[in-house]
């Protein structure tokens, strides 16, 4: 899956936000945030959304995926995490 991420710039765009401070804003550790900035390492829905909160921006305004179908892969795993967390 190509996700790409704007994670770097929209840190310092929300006042120098350091990647431990947002780690630990998320509970994930400075390393994920690292290799997350840097492609390395796509996050869990659940990560991605607590950037999203984190950070104040809209989920497609950090990560965005090439058109074709893995971008449908990851809406539908969206919508699934979204209907599982309503019937709790």
């Amino acid at each position: 899956m190509n996700l790409t991420n704007n994670l770097k710039h929209l840190r310092r765009l929300r006042g120098e936000v350091s990647q431990q401070q947002l780690a630990e804003m998320v509970g994930c550790s400075r390393q994920t945030i690292i290799s997350i900035e840097s492609g390395c390492k796509n996050p869990s829905v659940e990560l991605a959304l607590k950037l999203a909160h984190a950070l104040e921006t809209p989920l497609d305004q950090i990560f965005s995926l090439e058109e074709g179908k893995d971008k449908a892969r990851f809406c539908q795993k969206v919508a699934n995490f979204f209907k599982c967390r309503a019937k709790s």
